[in-house]
Parts: C-alpha cells; sequence; structure tokens
C-alpha cells in the first residue's frame, strides 16, 4: 500500500508546482496599511477648525495708492495719480490721492486742468492744460486725444509744455506708451526730455507729512552724478543734510535715492531741499524746494 502511495503523493505535488501563474493587478494598497506594523485603521477624516472672528486676519484693503491702468481700476478705494505740472518753464511733478474710477485717464486730465493746489501754486507750480481735452482712444499703447480749441494758442513753447504735461502724465499708466494729438504723430516721453529740469524731486511732494529719515527720490542730470539734499525747518535752519549719487552723471540723466534724518522739537512747516554743489564756486545751484510738514520724533 505504501509503495502505491508514494508515487501518487509525489503526481499530486508535481502537479501544484507546474499550475500556471495569475497575472493582473492587485489594485491599491489597502488604506492605513503599514509594511513593518501590520494592518492599522485609518484615522477617520478632519474638518478645518473655525477660527474665531477676533483672531481671523483682516480681510485685504480693496484701496491701491499706486497709479491704475487707464479704463482698467476697479470700483471703490483710491488711487495714487503723478501729475506733472511746470515751474519756471519745465516740468516739475507732484500727486493726488483720489478716489478710484474706471477712466483714469480722464481724472488725470481735469486734475491737469484744474491746477495746482494753493500750496502748490506757492510752491511755483501752474499747469498749462485747458480744460475739456478728452482721450479719444486708446490703442496699441497709443493714447489718441481730442485737444479743445485754443490748444496751440500761446506759441510754440507754451504748446510745446503743455503737450509735454499731458504726455508725461499718460505715460505713467502701463497701456499708454505714447500720445497722439488728433491726427500728429505720437510722440513718448523722450521727445519731452529736454523740458526736465537738472534736478527733478518725485518725493516728497509739497504738503507731504515726512518723519526722520525721509527718503527723497527723483533723477538728475548733474556734475560727478552728485546730489545734495538738506532739510530746513521752519526758521530756515538746516535740521539735517546728506547727499548721494544719481545712476548717470554728466551729461545723462539717472535716477537717485537719498535718506536724510532730521531733528525737529515740534512737528511743524519744514523744506526739503535737493540741489547740486557748484564745481565753479562750491554754491548751491539747480535748487529744488519742496515744503513738507515735519513730523518730530515720537509724534
Amino acid at each position: 500500500m505504501r509503495r502505491l502511495l508514494a508515487p501518487l503523493v509525489a503526481f499530486v505535488v508535481l502537479a501544484a508546482g507546474c499550475a500556471p501563474a495569475r497575472t493582473g493587478t492587485l489594485g491599491p494598497a489597502p488604506a492605513g496599511v503599514s509594511p513593518t506594523t501590520g494592518a492599522t485603521t485609518a484615522p477617520p477624516a478632519t474638518t478645518p477648525a473655525t477660527i474665531p472672528s477676533s483672531r481671523r486676519p483682516p480681510p485685504a484693503s480693496p484701496t491701491s495708492t499706486t497709479p491704475v491702468a487707464p479704463d482698467e481700476s476697479g470700483g471703490g478705494g483710491t488711487i495714487t495719480l503723478q501729475l506733472w505740472f511746470t515751474r519756471d518753464g519745465r516740468l516739475a511733478p507732484t500727486r493726488r490721492t483720489l478716489p478710484a474710477t474706471l477712466a483714469t485717464s480722464r481724472l488725470a486730465l481735469t486734475e491737469l486742468a484744474a491746477g495746482p493746489t494753493r500750496a502748490e501754486a506757492a510752491a511755483g507750480l501752474t499747469t498749462r492744460v485747458p480744460t475739456d481735452v478728452q482721450v479719444v482712444r486708446i490703442a496699441d499703447g497709443v493714447a489718441t486725444l481730442a485737444p479743445p480749441a485754443g490748444f496751440g494758442d500761446g506759441g510754440a513753447a507754451t504748446t510745446r509744455l503743455r503737450r509735454a504735461q499731458v504726455v508725461w502724465t499718460l505715460t505713467q499708466f502701463p497701456t499708454v506708451r505714447r500720445v497722439a494729438f488728433a491726427d500728429d504723430p505720437p510722440a513718448g516721453r523722450a521727445d519731452y526730455a529736454d523740458l526736465l529740469p537738472a534736478i527733478v524731486v518725485t518725493t516728497p511732494t509739497v504738503g507731504d507729512r515726512v518723519t526722520s529719515p525721509v527718503t527723497v527720490t527723483g533723477s538728475a542730470e548733474v556734475f560727478e552724478a552728485t546730489v545734495s539734499v538738506r532739510v530746513l525747518d521752519a526758521a530756515g535752519r538746516e535740521v539735517g543734510t546728506s547727499f548721494t549719487t544719481a545712476a548717470c552723471g554728466s551729461g545723462c540723466r539717472g535716477d537717485y535715492r537719498a535718506t536724510v534724518g532730521y531733528r525737529v522739537a515740534a512737528t511743524g512747516p519744514g523744506t526739503v531741499e535737493v540741489y547740486e554743489v557748484s564745481p565753479r564756486d562750491g554754491s548751491r545751484v539747480n535748487v529744488v524746494a519742496i515744503p513738507v510738514v515735519l513730523v518730530a520724533a515720537g509724534r
């Protein structure tokens, strides 16, 4: 009997070893299974905790304080426009922070025509842009204007300065690179760069409240690119001084940025004065005086 069973057992084992292997995918591994510790229970799903209203961060403010593209501003908030007026026959910038509007180009032209504030006028700023200058269209980086009757009055020099105000103001917007007056060829900032003074001050502007140290920015074309700055109190006493160099010097215009510390006993009127030191006699030349409010430390 044992002789008969032994071959039978061997046959069964051999048949099992020769069975064809099964193919196919086993699917994804079960969730929560660790290859070393065996099966575990997956943790239950959780929902994010609710943050108490007193600890929630404030919502993002809709207010914008930088120039916005013409006809692309959203409603609400404010925008800050740079307006280019004139002083002593040259271009001079200032700023306006106004309620936001969709028609920013129209707003800028309206503010140009309205002219400087009383404080800006006292500092020598004026405008030559009349009312009713309208933007007909903005396409391919060109703003086409319809100037009103009399826009060319006053002679060639006056008309050119008037156009320069409009061009330098409208081209602050990213959608405007050049400006065309009616059917005239479009012009950009470079076409009127000769109407800039030796020193341009973009910040601060007339009437700004400044704290120490005050940051002064702009562009200049001065001897050896050296731009000097001083702060004067209400009595005209020098309470802070500094200097910096522009990115380009004699024969070319470059941007500059300077910080000037000052000390005053009380908050009150003052002046930020930017100038060039004459290489001939050391005097202050090409002076740009910006009346401001000097804030005393800790106020």
